[in-house]
């Protein structure tokens, strides 16, 4: 499992989502550090993580990772915060798990069903000629699918940085196994379950998300317990990408306050 401490001070740990890595954070991170020891990791199969057969990357076995994470890192009651899948993975942790968070950040994340997007129900629909694909066409796909996540244009350096842990055979299987294991039965768990998590929480949503509709930022909020719910304007799915500086505010905030608490 590949993972990275920068910073000194209360810990943070970032969670990612699919199909991006712990690169994803990277700006977030760097502010974040000025105050914080913040944790970021590449869930098992993505980035720089081990990418195998027969590996259990679905987002219960994740946060069962997660929490394993957490004793290696000795840390008993961090602030979290998870986009995407890694919102699932943060809650599953939290709530099915069993384990404490200071306080909690939600990023465009992925709860309440349906959340696969269309491009990925035709992955899993068509499964065999994704697996054939040649690299070239397969990446190109991918390319066209991050490319939506995000209302800024990235930088072509940036696009492929998100591009590269998927590349080569490797690379082209890890992705679709992925794919094969999202299962929404995994978030459908935790919907009843909002009302018990025990955290500080703020839902932070992408104003022009294509993926996640943004209405859903208020619906999570409704449904978690003194939770609120901010919208970063102008950004998409990877709000952290599109407006990394608006991310680390109000994550900082919500860290702060956590700290505060524990």
């Amino acid at each position: 499992m590949a993972w990275e401490r920068t910073g000194a001070g209360p810990p943070l740990v970032l969670v990612h989502g699919t199909p991006t890595w712990s690169y994803a954070w990277r700006a977030v991170a760097r502010t974040l550090s000025r105050r914080f020891a913040v944790y970021r990791w590449d869930l098992l199969g993505y980035g720089d993580s081990d990418q195998g057969e027969g590996q259990d990357v679905s987002i219960a076995a994740q946060a069962r990772y997660l929490g394993e994470l957490l004793d290696v890192w000795e840390l008993e009651r961090p602030a979290v915060a998870g986009h995407d899948i890694g919102g699932a993975v943060v809650l599953r942790t939290h709530l099915c798990e069993g384990r404490p968070f200071a306080a909690i950040g939600l990023v465009d994340a992925v709860v309440f069903r349906p959340w696969i997007t269309p491009t990925t129900v035709h992955m899993r629909e068509h499964m065999g000629a994704y697996a054939t694909m040649p690299p070239h066409i397969y990446e190109e796909v991918v390319r066209a699918h991050l490319r939506t996540a995000m209302a800024v244009a990235p930088a072509p350096d940036v696009l492929e940085a998100y591009v590269r842990p998927w590349r080569g055979p490797v690379g082209q299987r890890a992705y679709l196994r992925k794919v094969e294991q999202l299962d929404e039965r995994q978030t459908a768990e935790l919907e009843a379950r909002l009302g018990d998590v025990a955290a500080p929480v703020r839902v932070i949503w992408g104003q022009h998300d294509a993926w996640l509709d943004p209405a859903l930022a208020t619906r999570l909020a409704t449904a978690i317990p003194g939770a609120r719910a901010h919208v970063v304007p102008g950004a998409g799915h990877f709000a952290m990408e599109d407006d990394p500086d608006a991310v680390a505010s109000l994550l900082g905030e919500l860290a702060e306050q956590g700290s505060e608490r524990a």
